[in-house]
């Protein structure tokens, strides 16, 4: 099955988009664009790996559904484009990026820039009905990106894995904590960004371990 995503994790991936239960979710995908509004756009559902190539992975970020308001999800976790309001988890993640690192809170929500060297914005789930949050789990999202931690695991070490959430922290169990830092924290959604996330340092430390290592720190 061809799928339109950047060469080197089409490399990766290629055995996975031939398995039968991936071409069963493109299929129940492709029915839900038509019958439903879906968000991101189709062009957007693997924008996380056209931005940040395979072998440039420095930080995994792992959300779980796209923003499933109209314009806010862009294929990006936790990223909206420019002119949208920010959603509450992001105004948190960039409050704490305040406390932590001192910068000021950005113009816009694009998170382009962090991709662009090398941090991929994962959702567990690529897609999302409008206004159903969660309403695409368990269809075969989580079997496939679970993959692609799997081959970053296998193949890569020395990246930095930001889990928040409990839902996002069960795919610390694929990762060597030897090989790699896992960070975890409460989600930093406004249900639960009082419980833990505020004051983690989780920006500071992934851009500490990446200079441990040799690479270029994140300008988050």
């Amino acid at each position: 099955m061809a799928v339109k995503i950047e060469e080197s994790w089409s490399k990766v991936l290629s055995e996975e988009f031939e398995k039968d239960y991936f071409k069963q979710l493109i299929g129940f995908v492709k029915e839900e664009y038509k019958q439903h509004t879906i968000y991101p756009k189709g062009r957007d559902i693997f924008r996380a790996f056209d931005a940040c190539p395979f072998d440039e992975v420095k930080v995994v970020i792992l959300g779980q559904d796209p923003y499933h308001g109209p314009g806010q999800a862009n294929g990006l976790c936790f990223s909206v484009h420019e002119g949208v309001p920010f959603p509450p988890s992001l105004v948190n993640i960039f409050k704490e990026i305040k406390n932590d690192l001192g910068r000021e809170i950005p113009p816009n929500g694009s998170l382009e820039g962090w991709a662009q060297q090398g941090v991929l914005l994962l959702n567990a789930t690529l897609t999302v009905r409008a206004h159903q949050a969660g309403s695409h789990q368990k269809k075969g999202w989580e079997i496939f990106t679970d993959a692609v931690i799997t081959h970053l695991a296998k193949t890569r070490k020395d990246i930095v894995y930001i889990l928040w959430g409990s839902y996002a922290q069960k795919k610390a169990a694929i990762v060597s904590a030897t090989d790699n830092l896992i960070l975890k924290s409460p989600h930093p959604s406004p249900l639960s960004a009082h419980r833990g996330f505020f004051g983690r340092g989780h920006f500071s430390k992934a851009n500490a371990y990446l200079e441990s290592k040799g690479l270029q720190p994140i300008n988050w």
